[in-house]
């Protein structure tokens, strides 16, 4: 029988190491069991690995060796995850609660895949480039020799990640900055350690130089606090919610840190009125995505106002018939959600919906025959504008609030209407129009007419929902300093 991946200690200075903190249990949200306990790290071990990120960087040959040293041992580290694929997919689904389906895409293979195309691209970016214009100055003197910019690493890079698809959002924040030269400290959610833990057991399996990768663990928030203001940390790379990003952006200020943050969403799907027929199949998508636990899902549902009713009736049909349960069950649609105070979240985001003037079409409570386990029903809410708590504020579970709409314009006022912008759709057969509408839509990034995300193109929030870029050619220069180098002549 497959087992989880057994390393339960943090990883510094290129050796695992007996954790000073308390020891941490792991809950398995499907069943509420402890499947095992971790070592946390103290915060003294925490500075123990900035300071040997720190010095990997200052004195070792990982920033400025051969891209194609660093390349090897990263795909070495690739070659681990691939050879251990099936104990970490058992560990994935254990600690987050992942469904099987979720881990033959978003949670585990696609990450590794996506990780070998993110490789090829780098492998095709130069390290520097001749700069278009001479200097004034050294032109006068008639002494320009040569100006470029270059790209160098930006130092030690303390990268914090979400539960919600751990393994991906770890590799997506510590592999593109390992690849470009960084060393990097990684700290995951305490509810999902273990599928971080694999990276120190794939780092030391793949040869990486001590120091240049480390893995800490805590259940409060002490070290990444550290994380995010010792002055040997350069840059920060964060996953997780608006209120805790905006909190480093203050923690980093003093420092002057450069910041990464990939945080809340308020997604929309937008039905043209052409698109309508399409829409009932968009409550699915969401409450398949990881149980609605992902900062792109596009909880807010528009459609035209007299087709509303007709949505929503197809909408409870369907998710009537959707599977809940067991995630190691093939047949399993919806896993449950992380935990018990996650449950409760969507349930008062519910009671405060209705109180607002929204009803529950279906859903809304713990599923029956469900006792243990963090589960919610897949649940869409009738709501009468876009003021409503649920269509304003993230909530981080399968609840989809559906408004309507008289015009496109109007339809555009309202998904531009939030503090947030990670993501949206827009559905219409006819392609010149709903392009038109996505490009009006205010949010890093917009699909027409279904899901699609990329290596190779990048993604990142407007306004609340973060900073910065992640995956692409801007993913990976987001991990670099551009430094303009002038050589002139005697």
């Amino acid at each position: 029988m497959t087992t989880i991946i057994n390393t339960r200690s943090p990883y510094i200075d290129g050796k695992s190491v007996v954790g000073e903190g308390k020891s941490l249990p792991v809950i398995n949200p499907a069943t509420e069991n402890v499947i095992t306990e971790v070592e946390t790290t103290s915060v003294r071990q925490v500075e123990t690995a900035i300071l040997a990120a720190r010095r990997a960087f200052d004195i070792g040959d990982w920033a400025w060796a051969d891209r194609r040293d660093r390349v090897r041992m990263i795909l070495g580290m690739l070659d681990y995850f691939e050879e251990h694929r099936d104990e970490l997919a058992q560990t994935i689904q254990q600690e987050a609660g992942a469904t099987t389906r979720m881990l033959g895409s978003a949670q585990l293979d696609h990450a590794i895949a996506q990780m070998r195309q993110t490789v090829d691209l780098y492998l095709t970016l130069p390290d520097e480039e001749y700069s278009p214009r001479p200097l004034d100055v050294a032109i006068a003197a008639n002494t320009v020799g040569l100006s470029v910019m270059t790209y160098e690493p930006v130092g030690v890079v303390s990268c914090i990640s979400a539960y919600n698809c751990p393994f991906w959002i770890n590799a997506w924040k510590a592999i593109p900055a390992l690849l470009t030269g960084n060393t990097v400290v990684l700290r995951p959610s305490p509810f999902t350690p273990l599928s971080a833990l694999v990276f120190g057991d794939a780092a030391e399996a793949a040869g990486l130089p001590a120091g240049v990768l480390n893995v800490v663990l805590e259940a409060g928030y002490e070290g990444s606090a550290l994380m995010t203001t010792h002055p040997a940390v350069d840059q920060i790379s964060f996953t997780g919610s608006t209120a805790v990003g905006k909190s480093i952006m203050r923690q980093a200020a003093d420092t002057a840190k450069r910041v990464m943050l990939e945080l809340g969403g308020k997604s929309v799907q937008l039905y043209l009125p052409d698109g309508v027929d399409k829409a009932p199949m968009g409550f699915p998508v969401v409450f398949a995505n990881h149980s609605g636990q992902a900062c792109v899902a596009a909880t807010r549902m528009l459609v035209p106002h007299d087709r509303k009713d007709e949505v929503l009736d197809k909408g409870a049909a369907i998710a009537a018939r959707l599977t809940i349960g067991d995630p190691a069950d093939a047949s399993t649609l919806m896993g449950p959600l992380i935990s018990a105070a996650q449950r409760d979240r969507c349930e008062s985001y519910v009671q405060r919906s209705v109180a607002a003037g929204g009803r529950v079409v279906t859903g809304g409570k713990r599923p029956p025959g469900h006792d243990r386990g963090y589960y919610f029903e897949p649940t869409i809410l009738d709501v009468p504008d876009n003021s409503n708590p649920a269509a304003q504020e993230e909530i981080f579970g399968p609840v989809v609030t559906v408004i309507g709409y008289d015009t496109v314009d109007e339809a555009i006022a309202i998904a531009n209407d939030s503090p947030y912008g990670l993501s949206g759709q827009v559905y219409s057969p006819d392609l010149v129009a709903a392009t038109a509408v996505a490009r009006r839509i205010r949010a890093g990034a917009v699909n027409v007419n279904g899901l699609g995300a990329s290596a190779y193109a990048s993604s990142g929030g407007y306004k609340e929902s973060g900073l910065g870029r992640e995956r692409g050619v801007d993913g990976l220069r987001a991990y670099q300093e551009i430094k303009h180098l002038s050589v002139n002549n005697w």
